[in-house]
C-alpha cells in the first residue's frame, strides 16, 4: 500500500510505526513519502483501534530533508518556476496539518541525522524520542531557504525568538542531548537501549486514555490564540467532555479499587 514506508504494528494493533525507508539517501522526503506519510497519519487518526503512532527512519538516519533530486530537474531549461511553493503547498503543509490535527499521540523516533525538513518533521511530532548519536539541524539556510514544514511557526514558540534566530539563520548542529536541554527533545537514549527504552514508552502511550489525549492536544493547540478567559472556558468544556468517557469512568474505578486501570481508548 506504502511504496516508500515500512509500517510495523504491535501491542495488538494498538501501536503503529512508520519508518521512512530510504536509507540510501538518509531518508530524503520526496513526493511519494510525503504523501505516503500523510496518509498513514490520516488513517491512524481515524483507526479506533490505533492508540498511538510512531515516525522512524531505516538505517543511519532519521531523514536528511527534501530530496533534492525529487524536487528540481537538473538542466532542465523548462522548470516550473513556482516548483518549490508547489512542493510545500500541496505535500509539506498537508502532512503538517495532519500531524497537528492526528486524534492520536504522535511519537518521533529520531535515530539518526535529522536536517532541514526532516528536523521540523521530527519536531512536530507531540514529542520526540531520541539516540544520543542523532543531530538536529535547521539547515534550510544552507541552500539560501527558510525553514518550512511548519518551522517559522513552531521553532520560535518551542525556543524563543532569539535561538529560533540563531539556529535558522546558521543552521547550527544541535546535538541530541543539546535539544534536550533547548526543550526540543523529551528523552535521549543510549544507541544500544534506544529501540526497547523507546518501545517501553510508546507501550505506555498505547495502553493510555486517548480520548483525554485528543482532548489535551486540542487545548493545547487553541492556547496559541485564546485570551486566559477564553482557554479557561475551553478547559471547562474540554474537562466536561473527557468526564463523559468510558475512561474516566475506569480510571476513578480502578483508582478506589487501588488496580491498574485497563483504558480501552473510548
Amino acid at each position: 500500500m506504502y511504496t516508500q514506508l515500512d509500517i510495523e504494528t504491535h501491542f495488538e494493533g494498538k501501536l503503529k510505526i512508520a519508518y521512512l525507508n530510504q536509507p540510501e539517501t538518509m531518508n530524503a522526503l520526496t513526493k511519494p513519502s510525503l504523501s505516503d506519510l500523510k496518509d498513514f497519519i490520516h488513517e491512524c487518526s481515524n483507526d479506533p483501534t490505533i492508540r498511538c503512532v510512531a515516525i522512524s527512519g531505516r538505517g543511519r538516519a532519521f531523514c536528511s530533508g527534501q530530496n533534492l533530486d525529487d524536487a528540481f530537474v537538473t538542466g532542465n531549461e523548462h522548470q516550473d518556476h513556482d516548483i518549490i511553493r508547489k512542493i510545500v503547498t500541496d505535500y509539506y503543509n498537508p502532512l503538517v496539518m495532519e500531524l497537528t490535527r492526528c486524534k492520536k499521540p504522535v511519537v518521533a523516533l529520531v535515530n539518526g541525522p535529522a536536517v532541514g525538513a526532516g528536523a521540523m518533521l521530527a519536531l512536530i511530532c507531540d514529542f520526540v524520542l531520541a539516540n544520543n548519536k542523532a543531530y538536529f539541524s535547521q539547515a534550510f539556510s544552507n541552500i539560501g531557504l527558510i525553514p518550512d514544514t511548519g518551522g517559522t511557526y513552531f521553532l520560535p514558540k518551542l525556543l524563543g525568538r532569539q535561538l529560533a534566530n540563531y539556529l535558522a539563520f546558521t543552521g547550527k548542529r544541535l546535538s541530541a542531548e543539546e535539544s534536550k536541554s533547548y526543550g526540543l527533545v523529551a528523552e535521549v537514549f543510549a544507541e544500544e537501549e534506544f529501540n526497547s527504552k523507546s518501545m517501553e514508552i510508546l507501550e505506555k502511550m498505547a495502553n493510555m486514555p486517548t480520548a483525554a489525549i485528543k482532548l489535551t492536544k486540542k487545548a493545547f493547540a487553541n492556547s496559541y490564540n485564546n485570551t486566559l478567559k477564553e482557554q479557561l472556558e475551553l478547559e471547562a468544556d474540554l474537562q466536561q467532555e473527557a468526564a463523559g468517557t468510558e475512561d474516566f469512568i475506569e480510571g476513578v474505578n480502578a483508582f478506589l479499587q487501588k488496580r491498574k486501570p485497563d483504558y480501552k481508548g473510548k
